[in-house]
């Protein structure tokens, strides 16, 4: 297929680079430049105008609004818009009823499985929109990814990566809340990881993500918590789940706990720019009264 792909960063760069790889022609776009080994396009319309797939992965709604206004004119009727970026569920469908009434399909497809999933090919993809679009970029989804899944129509992706990253992050915490109780009550690391990891506490956090060093499976914890998944990204998937529970009036308090114990994390206590799974070593060093 002939791809426009739109966003070319840590998540963005890997994903189209497989794309070539697997013999598609790929043309990117992004002011920060892209890979080396991708084609760059000096605007989105020289990219989107023989594109049968045009791909985005940007940081937020209002950008891919933006970008969404530039690609729908230049897409030769027919052709695919497949968002895979994370943003709020009303963007997604303000977006989706654009590139319909323009004659193209449209998917909402954000993704889970970081920068590593990115790299690998191994990333899973939620997504919404319609069956024959979804066929269309079936193919692609193959070679990015591991599993596809279409969850429901336009904003069905993005409703249920808000809802699964909004169990991540509480998940996360409570991970390294154990962990620091364990500590202060004079547990071994690995006898916890043991015992919790064959157990009723079981959760990817622990078992394939753990944020203890030396601990499990290699992770980010190993690497003095370069991100995998940022922190400030958690808060922002965190903030999109409190807005999507707000304008549906659903009651998610340990979500809004998590995002208020993240937005501390990210603005006050240094968590800018590391693992979101760093929250382990801030809460070891805090005590019971600490504010």
């Amino acid at each position: 297929m002939k791809i426009a792909f739109i966003g070319l960063g840590n998540m963005g760069g890997p994903m189209a680079l497989n794309l070539q790889k697997a013999g598609h022609d790929v043309v990117g776009v992004d002011p920060a430049g892209g890979p080396d080994g991708i084609e760059m396009a000096t605007t989105i319309g020289d990219a989107c105008a023989a594109a049968d797939v045009a791909i985005t992965m940007l940081p937020n709604g209002a950008i891919l609004r933006s970008v969404a206004s530039e690609i729908i004119p230049a897409l030769p009727n027919g052709a695919v818009l497949l968002d895979c970026s994370t943003v709020d569920v009303d963007s997604a469908r303000e977006v989706a009823a654009d590139a319909m009434n323009a004659g193209l399909g449209i998917l909402d497809a954000p993704v889970s499985g970081g920068i590593t999933g990115a790299a690998n090919g191994t990333l899973t993809f939620m997504v919404g929109g319609d069956t024959a679009a979804f066929e269309t970029a079936q193919p692609l989804f193959d070679v990015m990814g591991q599993k596809a899944v279409l969850c429901g129509g336009s904003g069905a992706g993005q409703a249920a990566k808000i809802c699964n990253n909004m169990i991540l992050g509480v998940t996360m915490l409570a991970t390294c809340e154990a962990f620091a109780l364990a500590d202060k009550l004079g547990l071994d690391r690995q006898a916890m990881f043991d015992v919790v990891s064959t157990s009723s506490g079981y959760s990817w956090t622990m078992n394939a993500y753990c944020p203890a060093p030396g601990v499990g499976p290699v992770s980010p914890a190993d690497n003095g918590y370069a991100p995998g998944f940022a922190a400030e990204l958690m808060l922002k998937d965190l903030g999109l789940s409190q807005d999507a529970a707000a304008s549906c009036d659903a009651d998610t308090p340990m979500g809004a706990l998590a995002e208020n114990m993240y937005e501390k994390f990210v603005g006050q206590h240094d968590g800018l720019g590391q693992d979101f799974s760093a929250v382990l070593p801030w809460l070891s060093e805090r005590g019971r009264s600490t504010g």
